[in-house]
């Protein structure tokens, strides 16, 4: 028997290095400034629209209800049956299109303002600040050891996380249930089993995401990071460090001006992404990244580099090195060595940067929304032909959705004939055909509808001529018709039937056959 080959994988350098690090628990710093209060009052929309509108009433129902059980979405006083799901793949095309839209215009906005993951890992980081304390005081708990403070601290934090992640998920449901229903058999309990599970697990995922796994999701679960880079462009928005005025960076005493008010001035480009790429890989730089986040550096985990020569004050760019920016980061990130795949666009670094600024008397916009045309120095065009091409499109599809809801029919109609017999003698030498008709009002009112037949053959009539009916609002009519003609009238015939609000309203026609004797 051959011997089973094996191939060698290996997880250290020839130093002993290992090549990979684990992660580091992420202390985003608590920052305040425009782009924050932009992003808070975007948590408290988007959270406020998903716990307020199961609780609205419009019409005597709940204003947002998925009822799946009858197949219908109810939304603000619009019904959508399963004959409207072209406006759901709409929609679905309308938001894949505004991502790539304002992807392309202005990078990751929807992952910084509006994704779920961002939006609730907001609230339990707010939890946690609260509970446990700022920056400082989290990293010191963590690293103290297990106490009375501590276990007070923590339990009090996962007991409002459980709290919060189970109204999230009890309000999820309530999308799915009657929520006001949903509430009151909460208590004796007396849920269905699959109510049960759906509030437990979307609160098990909601405690799960948002309480520990933060930025692993942006990082390695999310494939929108993977493929954004494909809508990026030079000309794209993006949250930039500007090396050609903030490098070499350091420390260095109050009073000393900013390069743009020194003689220095800027940087050229090459020298000052030199100065970005040799900082990366200092093993100060390298040090401060591992707290950080946990990534190895560009040079391998331990590995010694030359350190950057010492420069005069005079000679130093705007950054001092206080590595706030990272600090302040969601996912651990350090943005003046690039943009990466981990930028969520949040602009706390923005935020942070701007603060140091002013307290060191320098302009704002060492890191800034620019595009990488912009930072290097060369012309740019934001508004560019494939922002206008996703735009028309955008804007088409949106206008497409608005006028196909308010000039939907209220009436659906199908007939069906009877297979079990081409037609029936009933004397008198008439012959008969019978239909069903099927009438759903998807209407919010009552509705009487005529009922009238047309067709080119004469002597082909509806039972007594006309018929008129009532359906009732949402209601779905199975009315039985016979169609009628003289057994003279052979073979296949074409018909419609007209079927028209007594208002006006609402029109439809179906077409059918009518079959007489061979």
């Amino acid at each position: 028997m051959s011997e089973k080959r094996r191939i060698p994988l290996d997880v250290v350098d020839s130093q002993g290095n290992s090549f990979y690090v684990s992660e580091r628990k992420v202390y985003p710093r608590e920052v305040s400034g425009k782009l924050n209060r932009l992003r808070v009052a975007a948590v408290f929309w988007l959270l406020g629209m998903f716990y307020v509108f199961p609780w609205l009433r419009w019409d005597g129902r709940q204003a947002v209800l998925f009822d799946l059980p009858a197949r219908k979405f109810h939304v603000f006083g619009l019904t959508f049956w399963p004959q409207d799901f072209l406006f759901l793949a709409l929609l679905l095309i309308i938001a894949a299109m505004a991502l790539f839209f304002f992807t392309a215009l202005a990078g990751r906005l929807f992952c910084g303002y509006a994704c779920p993951q961002t939006v609730w890992t907001e609230v339990f980081l707010w939890i946690e600040n609260w509970t446990e304390g700022d920056r400082g005081k989290r990293m010191k708990l963590d690293a103290g050891p297990w106490n009375r403070d501590k276990i007070l601290r923590k339990g009090s934090k996962h007991f409002l996380w459980l709290l919060f992640a189970l109204w999230t998920g009890f309000t999820f449901v309530g999308f799915f249930t009657p929520i006001t229903d949903l509430w009151a058999r909460a208590w004796p309990f007396a849920w269905g089993g699959w109510e049960t599970f759906w509030v437990l697990f979307y609160a098990l995922a909601t405690w799960g995401n948002a309480g520990f796994l933060r930025e692993q999701v942006c990082k390695y679960m999310c494939p929108y990071a993977r493929f954004q880079s494909a809508m990026f462009d030079r000309n794209t928005l993006i949250i930039a460090y500007d090396p050609m005025r903030g490098e070499p960076r350091g420390p260095r005493k109050r009073g000393l001006g900013s390069v743009l008010e020194r003689a220095r001035g800027l940087l050229d480009k090459v020298t000052a992404y030199d100065y970005v790429f040799r900082t990366s890989q200092h093993p100060t730089a390298a040090d401060n990244r591992l707290q950080a986040h946990g990534t190895i550096t560009f040079a391998g985990a331990g590995v010694q580099v030359e350190p950057m020569p010492k420069f005069a004050p005079d000679q130093l760019g705007d950054c001092i090195d206080c590595t706030i920016c990272v600090q302040v980061c969601p996912t651990g990130i350090d943005i003046r060595n690039g943009l990466q795949y981990e930028c969520i666009a949040c602009g706390a670094c923005i935020d942070a940067c701007d603060d140091v600024m002013d307290k060191m008397g320098y302009p704002h916009g060492l890191i800034r929304y620019s595009t990488q045309n912009a930072i290097d120095g060369k012309s740019t065009r934001v508004l560019r032909p494939r922002i206008f091409v996703y735009g028309f499109i955008l804007l088409g599809l949106v206008l497409a959705w608005g006028w196909g809801v308010t000039h939907r029919t209220d009436l659906i109609t199908e007939v069906l004939r009877d297979r079990n017999a081409l037609y029936r003698e009933v004397g008198d030498g008439v012959v008969e055909n019978s239909y069903t008709l099927k009438l759903v009002n998807k209407g919010q009112h009552d509705n009487r509808y005529r009922i009238t037949l047309k067709t080119d053959t004469p002597g082909i009539v509806l039972g007594e001529g006309e018929y008129t009916t009532q359906v009732d609002a949402e209601q779905v009519l199975s009315l039985p018709l016979r169609v009628s003609a003289p057994d003279s009238i052979r073979g296949r015939h074409e018909v419609v039937f007209h079927i028209e609000s007594l208002d006006g309203a609402s029109k439809q026609t179906v077409e059918s056959s009518y079959f007489g004797p061979m």
